[in-house]
């Protein structure tokens, strides 16, 4: 199949300035535009790759952690109370466990250094089927907390700070709880069941796990805070936290996953959007060299462009020959940064650790970021608009110099030749 002149011309103008010498300053500019638009369009595919990376692997640790909804009680709910709601927690086809808990901040002293920690007084038998961390981490020492044993599971990174392990005592000091008789903080002590390491530096450093009712004790408390469900789909939780919110009395209170981490999950996509601006801006830079090279190349071809209007060539003609000719600069910038920001992006979990060898340090501190690896996640939701994006910058860089050509007369143009 014959393509149109025009395209045949645009694709003939653009191996020729890359082989002549005469053009060889036209042929670098039109490089270095392509490089540019490349380099930008792969920083914005690694750049988002990894924010969507970095906030789904800190949601899935989270997930593992906080309940997808928690029903919570204001003033505590005793068995009766408990005992009234949960048929119709159980109704909800969405919930596939729950258990109660009991939930408060308070102080864990070792030697001269003290701690905040958030206790969780849990059922361990029936927390194992609504937390995965319970699930996965626990493990052994789960069965260790048992009623009255006084013992407490604790995340790594609290333990590296206390310098505790397993069969270490430490004191637990709690302010009493709303509707305790006792005024009083109580202080006891506890041992230390296990050390777990979720991988999320927030709940490693912040968490302490012990059977509910020592918890309720340490608390001077005869209710729990509420009840924990897990979901079939963490992602219809805000859904079924608003049925559920509508089906229980006041002054239950309804709270999924995604309001209790709800400013964390916004400053992220706050953050995904202004990098994409800028880094948007990036390519526009790089796509706009392309008015030099086109502009460059139409004072080169001047006496051609005067030949093809006289011999019948419409000014929209040799409009198309020109923007043709800039758009395969910014095909090419386009493809070679699809290319190489996928592979840098699939390729991150091995080129992060062999930068942070190679420089002697680490690139992602797991106490500012969470995390302790730079994972990523591409998606078409994001490359998509990329490349659309970037082509359309090419486009729109190529009409001023492609109507400036279009604009040429004839005579004019062989008169100076």
């Amino acid at each position: 199949m014959n393509l149109p002149y025009e395209w045949q011309l645009g694709w003939r103008y653009t191996r020729a300035g890359r082989g002549g010498r005469r053009n060889a300053f036209i042929s670098f500019i039109a490089g270095a535009s392509m490089a540019g638009i490349a380099l930008g369009v792969a920083a914005l595919i690694v750049v988002l790759s990894v924010i969507n990376g970095f906030q789904r692997e800190v949601r899935d640790r989270m997930l593992g952690v906080v309940p997808h909804v928690q029903a919570l009680h204001p003033q505590g709910a005793d068995p009766t109370v408990i005992d009234e709601v949960l048929p119709r927690l159980r109704a909800e086809a969405a919930v596939r466990a729950w258990t109660p808990f009991a939930s408060a901040p308070a102080l864990i002293v070792r030697g001269d250094e003290v701690r905040s920690v958030v206790v969780r007084g849990i059922e361990p038998a029936a927390e194992a089927q609504v937390s995965s961390v319970a699930e996965r981490f626990l493990g052994p020492a789960l069965s260790r907390l048992e009623a009255g044993s006084r013992r407490l599971v604790i995340g790594a990174e609290l333990a590296r700070v206390l310098q505790l392990k397993a069969g270490d005592s430490v004191l637990m000091a709690a302010a009493p709880a709303p509707g305790s008789t006792s005024r009083l903080p109580s202080l006891t002590r506890f041992e230390v069941a296990g050390v777990i390491d979720v991988g999320h530096h927030e709940y490693d450093s912040a968490m302490a796990w012990m059977h509910r009712s020592d918890a309720l004790q340490l608390l001077g408390a005869s209710a729990v805070s509420g009840i924990a469900l897990r979901l079939a789909d963490p992602q219809v939780a805000p859904a079924v936290a608003a049925r559920l919110s509508v089906e229980l009395p006041p002054p239950w209170q309804l709270r999924d996953w995604t309001r209790t981490n709800r400013v964390w999950f916004e400053a992220v996509q706050s953050q995904k959007r202004m990098i994409g601006v800028i880094l948007t801006l990036i390519v526009a830079v790089a796509a706009f060299n392309l008015v030099s090279t086109l502009v460059m190349t139409v004072v080169d071809k001047r006496g051609e462009i005067a030949i093809l209007r006289t011999l019948g060539a419409s000014p929209r003609s040799v409009m198309a020959v020109f923007v043709v000719h800039g758009l395969v600069n910014g095909i090419a910038g386009t493809l070679i940064g699809l290319v190489l920001g996928l592979a840098l992006a699939w390729n991150l979990d091995t080129l992060v650790p062999a930068l942070e060898q190679l420089l002697g340090t680490r690139l992602v501190p797991s106490d500012i970021y969470l995390i302790d690896h730079l994972p990523a996640d591409p998606r078409a939701g994001d490359i998509v608009p990329i490349v659309l994006a970037s082509l359309a910058l090419s486009f729109a860089a190529t009409l001023y110099p492609s109507w400036r050509a279009s604009r040429l007369e004839p005579a004019m143009a062989l008169r100076n030749e």
